[in-house]
This record gives C-alpha cells, structure tokens and sequence, in this order.
C-alpha cells in the first residue's frame, strides 16, 4: 500500500489542493455526472483504481477512445466537466475516466511519483491499461486511435501512460503535468512541480525510451498546456515536457510555428513533412486548471467551470481533439469561412451511378467531395447535399455519391 501522506504535504507534491479550492473540486454537475457508468471488472486492477465510461449513442464500428484522467481531489464525476462527453456525442468516439481512491491516495491524486505506479505492467498504470482492454473487449474500438489526457496529477499520469504504453497510446494531451520521470520519490515531486528541473532534451528523452527499452516503434504525439499563472506547476514544465516528447520523437526542441490561438501562445514542432509531433499552449493569467471555453458550440459547449477547470477564453478539449486526429486549426472567422453552402439540389435516387467513400474528414475536403463550413470553418458539409458531417479533423466518415458532384453522408444501399 501507498503511504499516506499529511494533507497538506499531499496537496503539494501531488499536484492540485489549495484550501480554497479542496472542497469544491469534489462538486460536479449531477446530469454530467449521472451520465457515466461504472465497469466494476476490467483486469486484475493492480493499482486499485475505478473505472467509469461514457458511451454515446449510435456508435459506430472502429470508434475512437479517449481516456480522462482527474486531478488531486477531484472524482471521475467531476472532470466530466471538462467537456470530454460533449464533444463524444458530436465526434462518436468512447470516453474512459479512471478514478483514483483514498485507500491509495488520501487527496485523491493519482501516484505519477511512485515507480511502481508508473512502470509498464505494474500498478495505477497496468489498470489504466487493462481499462483500455476491457473497452476493446466490449466494443468496437479502433487500436490506431486510442488517446489520452489528464489534468495535474493526471496530467503527469497522462505522461506515464504514453512512456510506458506507447504501443497502446497514439497521442496524449498533458494538462499543467509534469515529464515522465520528473521525480521518483515524494520529496523530489516538490522540486519537479517548482521550480522544476533543467534537463537536457536527451537526458528527458532518455528516461522515455528507458520506459520500455525494447521498443522500436513510433511515439505517441503529445499535446502540452499551461496556464501562465499556475502557482503549483512551474511553467518550467512545459519546457521540459516539450524537451521530452521532441526528442523521443527525433525532432528539434526549437518551433518550427507559433501563433496565437483564442489568446493563448500556441507551438508546433513539426517533422520534416510538415507534421506536428508535439504543440504547446501557453494561456495568459490562467491558474492551474483545464481550460475551457464554456459555451463554444464546435465542442458541444465545452463543459462546466469549477474549480481547476477553468473558464480561460479557450477550449483545451475540442483543440486537443483536433491534434490527436492530426487535424489542421479552424480557419479565423470571416464571411467566407462562415458562408453556408449553396441550396442542395432535389436528392437523386441512388440508383446504379451510387459510389461510397470512405476517409478522414479532411481528405474529403482535400478530395472536394466536401467543403468546410460553420464557425470558422471547423466543420464539414458534403458537397452538393451539403449536408454537415462532422468536424474538419481526421475522423472518418462515409460519403456517398448518388449523382455527378452531389455528395451525402451514409453508404450506398
């Protein structure tokens, strides 16, 4: 069993309690909360966790699975209120949301700190990952898109994840977390959350590929926000996160493009193809805490604000989606890229001329059998019908062509 640590020495090396703030980060939204379901047996679960999931409804086959991980003192309930099952019903893909217990953690923090919880095949780690099993064993999930994220502790946890299971993981998303491996006792986890350590890319990148030392494939990509005011995490670890995950992905630490999205500083290091292996997001006057944008209608509201989810301006979620799928940011808003698409033409019965495609969303638009539209061009309507689909990310979709140049979603019959 864990130690159990003095509450106050918990709070701050485990990443996330104030005394302002410990009692309402148990608090969460009752018809959020109420939505997700409890799986009591997944595994062995040698870290002692629970599991819950949220499933929305008319999934299809080969959907894609998110796993959620709260921060210190909070439940699964309440990290609903980051938005994650909102933007499932519109995207349909799973959500997990592992949940840590006082029998471990008496603040409720996932154990980032401690090697047996962060080690393949062991611990909080192993059980996060039997949850993954047992929703592959229950459902259509498709292995190539499996993500994850975390809020501090979970953060950090999120972090341990795609170290130690990058053959499971294919992207992640770190919200105010910290490197893997930053610290491996609790009285180091005080120096990695401030003022944090200065390594060198390869002495971060080395405590990865140590993680699992026969592996040879690909690393996940991963996503690393901050919260310029964050008064528990140093924004030093940002830094060193992007230090990490550049260089287990074998690419520079240094931008290859910045730019500033909804406020906030926005990274990406990209390879020599133009693709972005890792972003950074840095969000001015933010504390720690998720961010969110309450009411931002492309992620289906983007979630409730309370304490450590905080109402920043900007909606981590929906913009870490789009990264794990690869996906391009939306187009600033102007009369073109808000512009509806023309009047369909009366539909044509699918007779013999009927030809189906199946692709991401963005080869759709690539491959003009689709146009973007909505708010800032975030979306996708098929050409012709124009009919809106889905979001302007990776995601695939069939479309179907009942005649020259007109295009709807749906399989030919």
């Amino acid at each position: 069993m864990m130690p159990r640590l003095v509450p106050v020495a918990a709070c701050l090396a485990l990443l996330g309690c104030s005394a302002d703030h410990a009692s309402g980060a148990l608090e969460s939204n009752a018809s959020s909360s109420s939505a997700i379901t409890q799986v009591t047996s997944f595994g062995t679960n040698p870290g002692n966790l629970k599991m819950y999931d949220y499933v929305p409804a008319g999934m299809p086959a080969h959907a894609p699975l998110v796993v959620a991980m709260h921060g210190c003192t909070q439940s699964a309930s309440a990290y609903v209120n980051a938005g994650w099952n909102e933007l499932a019903d519109l995207e349909k893909f799973y959500v997990v949301y592992p949940e840590q217990q006082q029998a471990n953690n008496q603040n409720l923090c996932f154990n980032w700190y401690d090697t047996t919880n962060t080690s393949r095949g062991s611990g909080e780690s192993l059980s996060i990952k039997q949850m993954v099993d047992a929703m592959k064993a229950s459902y259509s999930v498709d292995d190539q898109q499996v993500f994850v994220t975390g809020l501090s502790a979970g953060g950090a946890m999120t972090a341990v994840l795609l170290a130690a299971y990058p053959d499971v993981f294919r992207a992640g998303a770190v919200m105010a977390g910290l490197p893997y491996r930053c610290a491996t006792t609790t009285s180091d986890a005080y120096t990695c959350m401030s003022p944090g350590k200065d390594e060198t890319a390869q002495q971060w990148g080395d405590l990865v590929r140590a993680a699992v030392s026969s592996y040879g494939g690909p690393y996940p990509r991963v996503s690393i926000w901050q919260g310029s005011s964050d008064a528990i995490v140093s924004t030093s670890n940002l830094t060193a996160l992007v230090r990490q995950w550049t260089n287990v992905n074998g690419i520079a630490d240094v931008a290859t493009s910045t730019s500033t999205v909804s406020g906030a500083s926005h990274a990406e290091y990209q390879d020599t193809k133009g693709h972005a292996l890792v972003e950074s997001y840095m969000v001015p006057n933010m504390g720690h805490g998720t961010a969110l944008e309450v009411g931002f209608a492309p992620a289906g509201g983007c979630g409730t604000a309370g304490a450590y989810i905080l109402d920043a301006g900007i909606c981590s979620t929906y913009y870490a989606w789009l990264f794990f799928h690869g996906g391009a940011l939306p187009a600033p808003v102007d009369a073109g890229a808000d512009a509806q698409p023309p009047p369909p033409p009366p539909p044509v019965d699918a007779g013999p001329l009927c030809q189906q495609f199946q692709d991401a969303n963005y080869n759709h638009v690539l491959a003009g059998r689709a146009t973007r539209c909505g708010v800032g061009g975030s979306y996708v309507c098929a050409v012709g019908s124009g009919t809106q689909f889905g979001l302007w990310t990776m995601m695939q979709s069939w479309l179907r062509e009942t005649a020259p140049g007109y295009f709807e979603p749906g399989q030919c019959p």
